[in-house]
């Protein structure tokens, strides 16, 4: 049913945009998921390097990694585009890359379980890594009672085809905006279920905080729902080791620093997690989604003044 505030025109491309996703579901599910996997890394590896958001890919290795020659930053890239291609691809499959299915090797499993057994409400973290929809499966698995956390689509329909799409392997998902979405999270950790939200996208009313030795802007809501329940974050990780075949790991807790200056405090765990996340992309750079623009714009304002833009 079309939304009493959308126009005809504005529906009808939403319709045709859901139209297009539900075939290319069809086509995908059809082939087995190495093949699928495959077929969508080679295709974004060409096509890509060819997009707007190249650019902006671009701007960031540079930011990152101004020690890399230009030639090792363009594989990164490469690489980064396969991997995105890789995902798109694995979305419609994504009930088939499950801790069930032997595609997924988990690291400190035993950490999800604990939270399950003390039904825990714990805050979970990671960013936008390789294939990030299977640390989702990994928690459910191990028995969370968890709400997925994140941006939902402009498109109404396409939400609703990614909602029951992850349905299929059991996840719930929310998606937070504005005071309201913020309460909501605070209810359900106060239900004693637990959150999982990616951590890693510019939010200009964040924490200005450091990411490679620069100034970006990063959400402090995680920070500040963890003090308020177990006073910890609880960081995963994915790592594709080969085609459609992943290792999730489940960090150390990150404790939360209580020394009653509660600003001070919530600085240093952005900190704290933006450390993290670097961590992770340091080790595996082309598995992070460099199209985002990710630091503050007087970051790239400088990036460009000094003849290094992109």
């Amino acid at each position: 049913m079309r939304q009493s505030n959308t126009s005809w025109s504005q529906d009808l491309v939403w319709r045709l945009e859901d139209a297009a996703l539900e075939v290319f579901t069809w086509l995908i599910r059809v082939l087995p998921v190495d093949l699928a996997s495959a077929l969508g890394g080679a295709f974004l590896r060409a096509i890509g390097p060819l997009t707007g958001a190249n650019k902006t890919a671009k701007r960031n290795l540079l930011l990152a990694f101004p020690e890399l020659s230009e030639a090792e930053r363009e594989d990164i890239l490469k690489r980064q585009w396969e991997n995105f291609g890789r995902y798109v691809a694995e979305f419609p499959q994504i009930d088939q890359l499950t801790a069930a299915s032997g595609r997924l090797e988990i690291v400190g499993g035993e950490r999800l379980r604990e939270i399950a057994a003390k039904g825990e409400a714990a805050v979970l973290i990671s960013g936008h890594l390789s294939n990030f929809e299977v640390m989702a499966a990994v928690i459910m698995a191990q028995g969370v009672n968890c709400v997925i956390t994140g941006r939902a689509p402009n498109n109404p329909y396409v939400n609703e085809r990614i909602i029951k799409s992850r349905e299929r392997y059991g996840v719930k998902t929310f998606a937070a905006k504005g005071s309201e979405g913020t309460r909501e999270l605070f209810a359900a950790l106060k239900r004693g279920e637990s959150i999982a939200l990616l951590n890693d996208q510019k939010f200009n009313q964040g924490v200005a905080a450091p990411f490679f030795g620069h100034l970006c802007h990063t959400a402090s809501g995680p920070t500040k729902m963890a003090m308020k329940t177990s006073g910890k974050l609880v960081p995963l990780s994915v790592h594709r080791i080969k085609g459609a075949r992943f290792r999730v790991e489940i960090h150390e807790p990150i404790v939360l620093a209580q020394t009653g200056d509660r600003n001070a405090d919530v600085d240093h765990g952005v900190r704290r997690i933006n450390a993290f996340i670097e961590a992770r992309v340091r080790e595996h750079p082309e598995e992070w989604w460099w199209m985002h623009k990710r630091w503050a714009n007087s970051v790239y304002d400088q990036l460009k003044a000094e003849g290094r833009g992109v």
